[in-house]
């Protein structure tokens, strides 16, 4: 199984027309600076990214809404679940279960990268 994921990418002009209704937080994989690869054309971003592949290490975790322990929690994940990496920052992962979400934040001392 490789470290990447492939996800088409969309041909000919992007184009949002008319009134867009943004997610809630932790559903889509979908930030104002950054989205997941297979929403392009249906969601705007300044940036999409194709997501790294991760399992869930210890005894599985929680993605939380914000990159915080005290955070509201979105879903648990077992160990051994794939998860798709989007981002880092200091000691979190923006990740989600796959491009329909949900997504959130986990600990990155949590996650293993899987080799590609």
């Amino acid at each position: 199984m490789s470290g990447e994921v492939s996800y088409s990418v969309p041909h000919g002009p992007l184009r949002l027309a008319g009134p867009v209704v943004r997610p809630d937080p932790g559903t889509l994989p979908l930030r104002g600076d950054l989205a997941h690869m297979a929403l392009a054309g249906q969601h705007l971003a300044a940036h999409y990214v194709i997501p790294h592949l991760y399992t869930v290490n210890a005894s599985g975790a929680a993605l939380a809404l914000q990159a915080a322990s005290d955070s509201e929690t979105i879903c648990a994940v077992d160990q051994g679940s794939t998860l798709e990496v989007l981002d880092f920052s200091g000691d979190w992962a923006w990740a989600t279960v796959g491009p329909d979400g949900p997504s959130g934040y986990i600990p990155s001392a949590h996650l293993t990268q899987i080799a590609g």
